[in-house]
């Protein structure tokens, strides 16, 4: 699903070709059959509401008539945007959690937006934005280095949780920040977020009853699962598919898939599918479809196209809903404990750093200097210490109680690409925070939470090519608003595995499922399919990233060949580099989005 638009005094626009127009007069444009509302306002005026809305036809009447409230884009459960168009300019309600990207770039004096940046791109014959490619490479792990930039020259994305005024005349966009996660007193964490979660997942019911579910055995896939189940009308059973090795039926993975749906057997329909080499992770992974960046499923790809392909022809899938993005809403991240000793909890600081070092079999006293070191430091001050860090070759903070973690620079990264990072670090740390003063384990989340969220946006559009609407529930704006609202003292342990989520289940789960603090592994796969595909992988050595000097190709390949022998070693850089070259190969090979040469003429509305 795809929407756009203008805003500009000009009495014409372009329309991408097979786009349709949403009403007479306006200059939105989608592609797709996804839900829209067009709600006409008094005078020159109008208000769209784009994509998944769980509002009623009577909350959506009085935005025709009162000015959008502040928490418009996140009031209701789905994924959508709010756009309100007049005779000078266009203004967008931006989702909070990212789950529903806006991009925006200069046109014609004036200024054009859409949910698609790779369309924007096309629209202005943008070329690649480099330094976003060496971020999405070598720092993945700090997601608040790429700031509004998407990864094209020109092309914004708009910030989340905003109110953003686009003048036609082509001036500066105004920004106003409408959400701010501070903290609800003497809210239950439970209550709130199995409300939004059942409300987040019925509406997906509701728009698509014959719908589908991953149900892979853990906690957050079996937890969508159980909820679209019980939502389901009475005379349907859920179509919960569990994906397996072939031959090998004795998983943990599959043996808890199996307890859930024994307990709901009248309204889930159990699916199983094996996975063959076929399916192997890295397999063919230049055949990936172009989107607006790299999917975070692009190494297994092969998987999820035979899933969904399979899903589509055997089940009728139109619409699936997943587990993830549970992970990254649920997590708490090592520098919560830096929050409890600045609120004066040293002694709990001091118990929750003892259960992390317990789970991580390491010391204790190098985690509580972290926290206290980081417990006096700002996070810009963190974004300008790290532009001197970039570039350490044996520097890894994972699990560490610091802003930012660092991956180790490998050695097949280029000077340029080491010059890129550091600029990068130092632009962010000049810009002001529009979320100064929260928690700093709140401030992370909010990073990490959106930067999932929107690559999920590109996994969508994977999936979109197969004939499937892919949800992740977890993401929406309202879960994610009912997460990190919490307190401070009212969210989990730093060692504890998802217990607000596994207590607001619990009626619903296995108890043996509810109590489960672990997760199946595929590590062996990724390995045996970077073997299997090692000639093809290095052949991508001398790609897109090394034409661009961010690689040394021998270098790198002598690392692939490295890993794919299982010599221990970090691989988070290697499968960005293979993501982001990946990408980069379906961005050249694909058509870009055509644009008609059609006149299209406004009414008098604007």
């Amino acid at each position: 699903m795809l929407f756009g638009g203008f805003s500009t005094t000009s009495a014409s626009h372009p329309l991408p070709v097979g786009a349709e127009l949403l009403a007479t007069g306006s200059s939105v444009w989608w592609i797709g059959d996804h839900p829209a509302h067009v709600l006409a306002a008094a005078g020159h005026h109008r208000v769209l509401v784009l994509g998944h809305c769980g509002a009623r036809e009577f909350e959506l009447s009085r935005l025709n008539c009162t000015p959008p409230p502040a928490n418009v884009a996140w009031r209701w459960p789905g994924a959508y945007v709010v756009v309100e168009e007049g005779t000078t300019n266009v203004v967008v309600h931006t989702d909070p959690a990212a789950a529903r990207p806006v991009y925006a770039a200069r046109w014609n004096e004036g200024w054009a937006w859409s949910t698609s940046a790779r369309f924007l791109a096309s629209l202005n014959e943008a070329s690649i934005d480099v330094e976003r490619l060496a971020c999405a490479v070598f720092l993945p792990s700090v997601p608040a280095l790429v700031g509004n930039r998407s990864f094209f020259d020109g092309v914004r994305q708009l910030p989340p949780g905003s109110r953003i005024e686009l003048p036609a005349d082509g001036s500066g966009p105004r920004f106003t920040t409408r959400w701010r996660p501070d903290p609800v007193p003497d809210m239950l964490p439970g209550i709130r977020l199995k409300d939004a979660l059942e409300r987040a997942v019925t509406l997906r019911v509701v728009s698509d009853p014959a719908l589908s579910c991953d149900l892979s055995g853990g906690l957050d896939s079996t937890s969508i699962t159980v909820l679209a189940a019980t939502a389901q009308p009475s005379d349907r059973r859920l179509n919960a598919v569990t994906v397996h090795p072939d031959g090998d039926l004795g998983g943990a993975d599959l043996h808890h898939a199996r307890l859930t749906a024994a307990r709901h057997t009248h309204r889930v329909a159990h699916c199983l599918l094996p996975l063959t080499d076929r399916h192997l992770p890295y397999t063919a992974i230049t055949e990936v479809p172009a989107t607006d960046e790299p999917a975070p499923s692009t190494l297994t790809h092969a998987r999820l196209a035979g899933q969904l392909d399979w899903m589509h022809a055997k089940l009728g899938t139109r619409t699936h809903l997943t587990g993830d993005g549970g992970d990254s809403v649920l997590f708490q991240p090592p520098i919560r404990l830096a929050d409890l000793i600045r609120r004066g909890r040293g002694r709990r600081a001091v118990t929750e750093a003892f259960g992390w070092a317990r789970l991580r079999h390491s010391p204790v006293g190098p985690l509580l200097w972290d926290a206290a070191l980081t417990a006096r430091t700002s996070r810009r001050e963190a974004l300008t210490a790290l532009a001197d860090m970039v570039g350490a070759p044996d520097r890894d903070d994972h699990g560490r109680a610091t802003w930012f973690s660092l991956l180790p620079f490998p050695s097949w990264a280029t000077p340029r690409a080491a010059g890129l990072l550091t600029r990068a670090a130092r632009r962010i740390a000049a810009q002001a925070d529009p979320l100064a003063g929260l928690d700093f384990s709140v401030r992370v989340l909010v990073d990490e939470i959106r930067e999932v969220a929107r690559t999920a946006a590109s996994d969508a559009q994977l999936a979109a090519v197969c004939g499937v609407d892919l949800h992740n529930p977890f993401l929406d704006p309202t879960v994610v608003d009912a997460v990190l609202t919490a307190p401070l003292l009212r969210r989990p342990p730093l060692y504890a595995y998802k217990p607000t989520l596994a207590s607001a289940m619990a009626h619903l789960l296995p108890s043996e499922t509810a109590k489960r603090t672990t997760k199946g592994s595929s590590d062996a796969d990724h390995y045996t399919g970077m073997r299997v595909n090692l000639p093809a992988l290095s052949a991508l050595a001398d790609g897109n990233l090394a034409a661009l000097g961010l690689v040394h190709p021998a270098l790198f390949r002598r690392h692939l060949a490295q890993a794919s022998a299982g010599l221990p070693m970090p691989l988070a850089t290697l499968e960005q580099a293979l993501t982001v070259e990946a990408w980069l190969t379906a961005h050249h090979r694909d058509p870009v989005a055509a644009w008609t040469h059609a006149i299209i003429r406004k009414d008098s509305r604007g």
